[in-house]
């Protein structure tokens, strides 16, 4: 028996300013803390997990370590990690614009064709991205996907 396909549950992102993230994730994101935990232990610093609920029912989850640092910066593009979230439209989205705006967070504009996106950091440097409609879930392999993968592989690798 094939296990069945895997749905995310949360995402893990480091805090390196507790104040600036609570104040980013509940009052500009509006995600409510649904939960904190702390301890005096983790790789031998004192940490702090604030989990933050989101519309789907899954979690945002911010670790800080006392005296972490952010690491320094590798040479990927910012916005090759990110996290993105779905509005539900166009309409939803030029809300979220106007959200962002009111709370002086900088932001850029992609058309991807279908969809529409915007990406901005949270405090902390992490990128997400806000995109609508909402990318459509897909339930099975594509064979083109495929092929696209084993040509890259065959010209660089």
């Amino acid at each position: 028996m094939k296990p069945r396909s895997l749905r995310t549950d949360h995402v893990v992102f480091p805090a390196f300013d507790v104040r600036a993230s609570l104040h980013f994730y509940t009052k500009v994101l509006h995600f409510p803390l649904v939960s904190a935990l702390s301890g005096d232990d983790w790789g031998g610093k004192p940490w702090l997990m604030m989990l933050f609920g989101i519309g789907d029912g899954r979690q945002v989850v911010l670790v800080a370590l006392r005296g972490a640092r952010p690491p320094a910066a590798d040479g990927f593009p910012a916005d090759a990690r990110h996290y993105a979230f779905g509005a539900a439209d166009r309409k939803a989205l030029s809300a979220w614009k106007r959200r962002l705006r009111k709370h002086a967070v900088k932001f850029v504009e992609e058309d991807h064709g279908d969809q529409q996106s915007i990406y901005f950091q949270d405090p902390n440097g992490v990128m997400l991205e806000i995109t609508a409609p909402p990318t459509r879930a897909a339930s099975s392999s594509d064979p083109e996907a495929r092929y696209i993968v084993d040509e890259w592989l065959q010209r660089f690798s």
